[in-house]
């Protein structure tokens, strides 16, 4: 059997934070790839604004270094489960991964996520314990960890007997032994394991064409472009070719343009063979799974698996009374081009049409998943309305079925009651506890999806910032009955429109917490803090005071009032109720009722009141 010996083909997987993408910027650096004027920024796989800021990793990257003549083709993958589908896809795509893990944290739940996809796959692993130098580093017992993990997950004799590297990406230093002292300013200990280690690709190239889209990208110039893997044969510039569609149908189509990858540039090209990832453009409407193949041989391979998105929020076009202030795109029409065009290139998310033609309902892996396109949109100048996160149900032989989640949760030991007594309210049922030496313990949950919208939050002011939470989707099953999850308290929902005053968030600040910072412009509707009670109280935040001729004793320079709470956009969404709608703007996030007029409002309240008696 030939093999390409001039390339290897390997993915970066690794838990949130864990310095996947930092190690790839300086493989980058320290490999022969870029020319010695060429500046390379931090964690410059991550291209996006929103990726930068959040220190994650949203969308799937490829790269290829140089190295002692070889071409090794790189994917930088997401760590959070709401990404999965794009490590999933890639996967497929590759011969071998890295998995990094860092040298104090451990394995973690995405760590067992990721790896799981990539055994499935039959991959050979190389593992690199990273952050060595981390203060508390147990590099040692880090790696019998990852053993027992391999072993847990049905990992095969072969894939037991991984190598491994020790590392401080964010130094640039490397080494085959765990005694720090060992550590030097090099990558190369990481490229000769990939080339000894990490199969060649077979070189079938004389063999009829298979090249399987596993992801997509969009360009106004050219349109969709397919990304993956030559899996058989040839490819050129201009070839008619037949695409191998979902549905089964074909469709036939020239190619226009190949690109390969190199550094962080997209260069085009005029052949790929067996063995090269490259990106492919000329057919519009393109998907993850699909085959292209000649027009004369059209042999599919195996469609690929995108899991389906369990969370679904409503997307609408703006009526606040502020509509337009500080946004350029306000239309519906803007908006569901806007989100049709999301479609081209996020393969987990769907939208669909409702009855109303300004709303539309977006379904997607996770919160982060659906706060991360709210975002995208802010940024782009849309103006938009949200409604509260649900989770999508679904009927698994004949039973009404909810999406769980496994939760892993390490905290200090002195919040370990107040969790456990949470998530035992938000029907999660603990499955393990372990201590972990270090006055903290790990803590395994299984808990319904809807019982962590909102948790969050309520987590963090919990353990004072201190524990740390993660999750991943695990299975559907049968829904928990007459369980709301909902938020408890009611709001404090503003009568009417102006300015917020001082004098007016003094007299109301006993009742709950404010929201609205004094001067803030404010209309009737819209939800200037939760309430203490259950029940909405609907006050006026913007009554000034009465000019008198008579002077108090305690002067208006005095008045002091609590610092107002500010709502993040993803506790803005966990704060929603079913009546309630998140109003998101460039430059503002407001909350507000769906009902504005404070009458109009306590009248259907009244009517579903009456509704609910009756049933």
């Amino acid at each position: 059997m030939k093999l390409r010996e001039d390339i290897r083909n390997v993915a970066i997987i690794a838990h949130v934070d864990h310095g996947k993408t930092t190690l790839v910027n300086e493989m980058l650096k320290q490999s022969d790839t870029l020319d010695e004027h060429t500046e390379i920024a931090d964690r410059a796989m991550d291209s996006n604004a929103i990726e930068k800021e959040r220190g994650i990793t949203i969308l799937s990257k490829n790269t290829a270094v140089k190295y002692k003549g070889k071409q090794i083709n790189i994917l930088d993958t997401p760590g959070h489960a709401d990404f999965g589908g794009e490590v999933e896809r890639i996967m497929k795509m590759v011969d071998g991964v890295l998995l990094i893990v860092d040298a104090f944290e451990g394995t973690m739940p995405q760590t067992r996520f990721v790896l799981m996809k990539a055994l499935e796959q039959h991959l050979t692993p190389i593992v690199v314990i990273n952050k060595v130098d981390r203060e508390g580093a147990r590099p040692e017992e880090v790696v019998d960890e990852v053993l027992d993990l391999f072993i847990e997950l049905g990992a095969d004799e072969d894939q037991l007997d991984f190598p491994v590297i020790y590392a401080s990406a964010v130094n640039g230093t490397s080494s085959l032994d765990s005694d720090l002292a060992t550590q030097e300013h090099t990558m190369d200990p990481i490229f000769d394991t990939i080339l000894d280690t990490i199969p060649a690709p077979v070189d079938n190239s004389d063999e009829p064409l298979q090249f399987q889209v596993a992801m997509l990208d969009y360009n106004d110039f050219v349109g969709r472009i397919g990304i993956g893997r030559v899996f058989r044969g040839k490819i050129k510039v201009g070839d008619q070719v037949t695409v191998m569609k979902l549905d089964g149908s074909q469709k036939n189509f020239r190619v226009t343009k190949l690109f390969g990858f190199f550094g962080l540039k997209r260069l085009e090209i005029k052949e790929a063979k067996a063995g090269d990832l490259i990106a492919v453009s000329g057919m519009e409407d393109i998907n993850v799974g699909e085959t292209i193949t000649p027009v004369d041989h059209p042999e599919a391979l195996p469609i690929l698996r995108i899991d389906p998105p369990t969370l679904q929020m409503t997307f609408m076009q703006s009526d606040s009374p502020f509509v337009g202030q500080d946004g350029e795109h306000v239309t519906a029409r803007k908006l569901e081009d806007r989100l049709k065009r999301q479609l081209h290139t996020d393969v987990s998310l769907r939208v669909e049409d409702t009855d109303s033609p300004d709303a539309w309902i977006v379904s997607g892996r996770g919160e982060l998943h659906l706060s991360i396109l709210i975002e995208t949109l802010r940024r782009e100048g849309f103006e938009l309305s949200v409604s509260r996160p649900k989770v999508i149900y679904r009927d698994i032989d004949g039973q009404l079925s909810e999406p769980f989640e496994n939760v892993v949760i390490d905290t200090p030991d002195e919040y370990s009651g107040s969790i456990i007594d949470s998530l035992a309210q938000r029907k999660g049922e603990m499955t393990n506890m372990e201590p972990n030496g270090n006055g903290t313990t790990r803590l395994t949950f299984s808990v319904p999806t809807r019982g962590l919208i909102g948790y969050d939050s309520h987590f963090l002011s919990m353990t004072r910032g201190y524990g740390i939470l993660n999750h991943t989707f695990s299975e559907y099953k049968p829904v928990i009955k007459n369980w709301n999850p909902g938020r408890r308290n009611g709001a404090l929902v503003s009568i009417n429109q102006g300015k917020a005053t001082t004098y007016a968030i003094m007299g109301i600040e006993g009742r709950g917490t404010i929201f609205t910072d004094p001067g803030t412009d404010v209309y009737e509707g819209m939800i200037v803090g939760q309430s203490s009670r259950e029940r909405d109280i609907s006050v006026n935040i913007t009554k000034g005071k009465n000019l008198t001729n008579v002077r108090a004793a305690a002067k208006d320079e005095t008045a002091k009032i609590k610092k107002p709470t500010h709502l993040t956009l993803e506790e803005s969404m966990e704060f929603l109720n079913e009546d309630e709608l998140l109003e998101v703007t460039p430059n503002h996030l407001r909350l507000r009722k769906r009902i504005l007029n404070t009458s109009e409002r306590e009248k259907a309240a009244k009517r579903a009141m009456k509704a609910a008696n009756n049933d």
